[in-house]
Parts: C-alpha cells; structure tokens; sequence
C-alpha cells in the first residue's frame, strides 16, 4: 500500500508537465503529487517529471513532493487499482490518446478538426476519460474528477455517461488571463469572459482576419465591452498548443480543489458544461460567477451554439454533429456522422481510430 497522494496526475504530455511544474514553484503548504503513466511508452519521461518536480520544489522553497506510479489503461478495473493504492483527493486527468497538435496536423485528419472543429476529436479525447469515470466508481472514490482533455465538450460527455466531473483547465482562461495581461491588470476578479475553445482560433492569426466568427464576451469591472477584436489587437497566439499559458491556469484550479486556496478566475466545462465559464471555487466547491445581467440559461445557449453551428451536442445521452463538422465527417465515414449513444463509446472509438488512422496517411485536401 502505497502513502495516500493530495492530487493525482495522470499524463505526462506538455499540458502536465507545465501544470506540476508550476505547482512545485507555487504550492503554499504541503502537497503530494502522484503522476501516473503507461509504463512502456512514458517510463522515462515520468521519472523525469518526478525528479524535475521535487527539484524545482526545493528551488523555490516550496513544500510539493511528487511521486509516481503506473497506471494499465486496459479496463477500468486496472484503473482502479491505482486509485485505491493512492486514494487521491482530486484526480487531475491529462492522458489522451488525442496529441494536441492536431491543431497543427496537415493531413486530412488535421482538414477535420480545422474546418469541423476539434470536436472532431471528443470520442478520442473521451475514452481514458471514461475509464477513469468508470474506475472511481469502482473504486468508490470521490475524489474531485478534474478533466483537462477537451473539457470544452468532452465534460458534457463525460457527464451524460453519469461520471462526476468537475472541471478542466486552460482554454477560456487562456483567453482570459492573456486579456488582462495586455491591460496590465496584475489580480483576479475586474475581467470576466465568457468563451468556447472556438473562440480561440480567430486569435492564433493576424488582426486583420479575424472578421467572421463571433469573439468571446468579455467583462471589465462588469462593464461588457463591444470591441473585443479591436481591443486585443495585438493578441496572437502560437499556432500550436499555447502550453505556456494553457497548462500554467490548471495550477491555480488545482491547488483549489485540494482545498489550498480559494479560486477566482474561469473554467472550461463546468460539470459538463459546453465551454468556459467565470466561476469560484470556495473551499473546494465551484460555481458560476456570472456578470450581472447575464443568466446561467443564457451564458449556457451562447455556448451551446457554437457547437450547433459547427460541432455536436449531447441530448439524453445521444451525441448529434452539426454543420461542417457533419458533413466533413459524412464524407469519409456516414455511420460516424450518424451520431451515436454515449453507452456505445468504445465501439465508436475503435471506428473513430481507425479513420483517424487512414487520414493521417493523407495529405490534407484544400478547403
């Protein structure tokens, strides 16, 4: 039986690597981080995160320790095993089998999420999370269920499978956080924004070419303001994953969760909320913290149609793909486009993988 852990990780990709970095430089009282990862394909990087984390810790005078461990994604019986040798507190879920550069991929399969959106990558990014849902239950965990694999969407489906997620991290608070770093604005609270991962995209290119999708929300002392693209001018993003600041805003939500501050600021899929959200969390329990003026319904439907534009949505457990993102994917497989129930996830998985298999072999047509 291995010593009980405040926080589990599991992931070792970039996104957890800048998270458990951060914490290491942040934490304000002691904390025990557990990482956990597929033995054969992430051993060595996982020892390196074990080894980083506990030295940047000691850098920085600051009390996180971090262990790790291996985790059998096979079935959510093997899963479990390694909840209850842990007994985590909160469970940080950051493995995918879904790499995030897709959004740089230029094959077909990247064509897919470029123009039908990254949902076009919810059943990839939901199936380990799924097994981490099934597996707490078998566990009995209830441990806050964190999910940072495309929470934009992949929460709501997570939610209709009747697993307790909770949140996710990065995404909106990129946005948000880079906002108030182009106005100077150094604490939380006098910005609040509301936006889908959609609303990302506009700003990884130019100024000039962001005409056409609508911008995210935003907030200054309460006040909305109605020049969001004129505003943030000189706001680009990498093309890529923006890692730096998307990994580092899980840290504060995390240190949240394990009850070590309270958190003002934003999240993405709120218990299984399509998109992101101004939201609290006091003494580990999240809430909305809407501006004034603006209803949950509301602040729900605007980003609900993002995904009925061009994208899916989940009605009684019955997952439907809109727009582009239908017809794209009709072109290469009807039965996919069909939608699906959320109970046949892992036969829609396997059919999902292995078209995403064929079109990475394709170079990417125009579009």
């Amino acid at each position: 039986m291995s010593e009980k852990c405040d926080v589990l990780v599991t992931g070792t990709g970039m996104f957890a690597k800048r998270f458990t970095n951060d914490i290491a430089l942040t934490a304000p009282k002691p904390i025990k981080i557990t990482i956990a990862a597929r033995e054969v394909e992430e051993g060595r990087q996982l020892e390196w995160l074990r080894q980083a984390g506990n030295a940047r810790a000691a850098i920085a005078e600051r009390p996180a320790f971090f262990d790790t461990t291996f985790i059998n994604w096979e079935s959510p019986e093997s899963v479990a095993e390694t909840i209850a040798e842990w007994d985590p507190d909160v469970i940080v879920h950051a493995a995918s089998v879904q790499p995030s550069k897709v959004v740089i991929d230029t094959s077909e399969w990247g064509r897919l999420a470029a123009v039908g959106s990254m949902s076009s990558t919810v059943v990839v990014q939901a199936l380990l999370g799924s097994r981490m849902g099934k597996a707490m239950a078998l566990a009995g965990s209830k441990a806050t269920f964190m999910n940072c694999c495309y929470p934009d969407v992949t929460n709501a489906i997570l939610k209709a499978m009747g697993f307790p997620v909770v949140s996710g991290g990065g995404n909106i608070e990129i946005l948000a956080s880079v906002f108030a770093g182009e106005l100077g604005i150094r604490e939380r609270g006098p910005i609040q924004v509301l936006a889908h991962h959609q609303n990302l995209k506009p700003f990884r290119g130019p100024a000039e070419l962001r005409a056409g999708t609508p911008p995210p929300r935003v907030w200054i002392e309460g006040n909305e303001i109605d020049d969001v693209y004129e505003r943030f001018t000189r706001v680009q993003l990498t093309k890529g994953p923006s890692i730096p600041i998307s990994g580092c805003t899980a840290m504060p939500i995390i240190l949240a969760y394990a009850g070590h501050r309270d958190y003002l600021g934003h999240v993405t899929g709120p218990h299984g909320l399509i998109g992101g959200y101004p939201a609290t969390i006091k003494n580990g329990t999240l809430e909305l913290n809407l501006p004034d003026g603006l209803s949950r319904e509301e602040a729900i439907a605007w980003n609900q149609a993002f995904e009925e534009i061009n994208g899916l949505t989940v009605d009684d457990g019955r997952v439907t793909y809109h727009g582009p993102l239908h017809d794209e994917l009709a072109r290469h497989s009807p039965e996919l486009a069909a939608g699906f129930h959320v109970d046949d996830l892992d036969r829609v998985f396997a059919e999902t993988v292995a078209l995403r298999e064929k079109l990475e072999r394709q170079k990417a047509t125009a579009a």
